[in-house]
């Protein structure tokens, strides 16, 4: 994992307290991009025994990581409820909103993920703000919207029960293979795609969650 920017929280951020009396004064998120992360967790995957295996490993890393640095780890997942990692990455890095939903970052494309956060009771010192705009802005074309075999993405947003549909049948080969076919479509960050590996794990990991009942 690598640290993808930070930021000092405002009561509206929803960083919860560390302590009775005793906010968080810095956050700095952790992530993968690029597949980075990938070879690490696969090399450990094989002695974690949890349903999520993904889940386990990043606790295990970010706990040991924040017990060193004197922080609080905090994670996107364990939910409900559930901490705005989307905002707080908002607030830590130049990433908007795509047309599919998935938060675009003007190196990484849409190759690139938050795992979790680490929390301070210090004001750490940070590098100035990226404000660099979305690609998104002046993107021809949209083509990540034209490359859904279902068209799962539409002005509605996006329907997950058409798009886990396909992808778990017959037909849905392609994708269940390479990833989000829509995602792949995205010319931002193309040479950070993530490998055949890693696209097979998440998405399996994506079409178990969506067939779990409610």
């Amino acid at each position: 994992m690598v640290a993808r920017g930070g930021f000092h929280p405002a009561p509206e951020d929803g960083v919860p307290e560390l302590g009775p009396g005793r906010p968080a004064r810095t956050v700095i998120l952790a992530g993968d991009v690029g597949g980075r992360m990938w070879p690490a967790f696969a090399a450990a995957r094989a002695n974690l025994a949890a349903a999520d295996p993904l889940d386990a490993w990043t606790r295990a890393v970010l706990a040991d990581v924040a017990e060193r640095c004197g922080a609080v780890a905090l994670f996107p997942f364990g939910g409900p409820p559930y901490l705005p990692f989307q905002r707080w990455a908002r607030r830590a890095e130049p990433v908007a909103p795509s047309p599919i939903g998935i938060l675009i970052h003007p190196d990484w494309g849409l190759w690139h993920a938050y795992r979790g956060a680490l929390a301070f009771r210090e004001t750490v010192a940070l590098p100035p703000p990226d404000r660099r705009p979305s690609p998104c802005l002046t993107c021809r074309g949209k083509p990540c919207l034209a490359t859904c075999p279902v068209d799962a993405f539409g002005p509605a947003g996006y329907d997950v029960a058409r798009c886990v549909e396909h992808a778990s049948g017959p037909a849905g080969g392609a994708c269940a293979q390479r990833g989000c076919l829509a995602r792949h479509a995205c010319p931002v960050g193309a040479e950070h795609r993530q490998s055949a590996a890693q696209a097979v794990f998440h998405m399996a990991a994506f079409l178990a969650a969506h067939r779990r009942p409610r």
